[in-house]
């Protein structure tokens, strides 16, 4: 189900520059018992890539609205917000762009997530290498090119979830989750200031862990720093939090952290 510019329609307009260019941002949030969770962050982390990508964008309160209609009465289910700049104009300039299009989906749940959280995955390193840019690092823009290039390898592999470094070679994210390691009491996640995505769920776990006594770290870190690890697990708005049994090599039997987590991300 589609809801583009406030009609239900799965029609885009071919010179629409997310089409053109990938010009735009979204989010992806998880539908329970017709509510979205953490809808205020959703929002926020959208405000936060408009204003990056000089997007004029300023009507949140449709947003919202719009949201509440398509989650209402579903129990279970995958909502996603793109905004994008819009239709105008051949070149780059945006010059001719005088109305930013907003695209509204809701889809099934994916079914897999339960059985992850229950019986752990696996993380395998991924060959692709997130470029380096301190400008769009943070925000789901709409150039995923990088990240769909991860999937194919990884879907190549017997793993659920890429491990993924920068192009500098430093521990990053995965493919579509952030990741966590837990040593003794100090937990660690990677800085997202050069590359990668900070996630809704990302951010909710660094305020539950900053008022418990977990200490967290932002941290610049190898891949091997891993072999280290107590404990590894990754997020994203919709598993909400998964443990990981092997990354890797390396083998990780505690769920100390993720039992800690778990009732705190639903």
């Amino acid at each position: 189900m589609y809801l583009i510019n406030g009609e239900f329609t799965a029609h885009l307009p071919a010179n629409d520059r997310a089409v053109q260019f990938g010009d735009g941002c979204f989010t992806t949030a998880r539908v329970k018992n017709g509510s979205v969770r953490f809808l205020g962050q959703h929002i926020d982390r959208l405000q936060q890539a408009c204003e990056k990508l000089l997007l004029p964008f300023s009507e949140w309160s449709l947003i919202e609205r719009e949201v509440q209609q398509l989650a209402a009465g579903e129990q279970q289910a995958v909502l996603k917000v793109i905004i994008t700049r819009g239709s105008g104009g051949r070149g780059y300039s945006a010059a001719n762009c005088l109305q930013p299009t907003r695209i509204l989906s809701v889809s099934a749940y994916p079914s897999f997530y339960p059985q992850w959280r229950e019986q752990g995955i696996s993380l395998a390193l991924s060959p692709i290498q997130l470029g380096i840019n301190p400008h769009l690092a943070g925000i789901k823009h709409l150039n995923r090119l990088e990240q769909v290039l991860i999937r194919t390898h990884l879907e190549q592999t017997k793993a659920q979830e890429a491990l993924v470094l920068d192009s500098d070679g430093w521990l990053t994210e995965c493919c579509a989750a952030n990741l966590f390691w837990r040593k003794g009491s100090q937990v660690f996640t990677p800085y997202i200031d050069k590359s990668g995505v900070n996630g809704t769920m990302r951010q909710h776990i660094i305020a539950c862990l900053a008022d418990s006594s977990w200490r967290v770290t932002e941290v610049r870190e190898r891949l091997d720093s891993l072999a280290q690890a107590d404990e590894v697990l990754i997020c994203n708005a919709l598993m909400p939090v998964i443990p990981v049994n092997q990354a890797e090599s390396w083998r990780f039997e505690s769920r100390e952290l993720y039992q800690f987590l778990a009732p705190l991300c639903e």
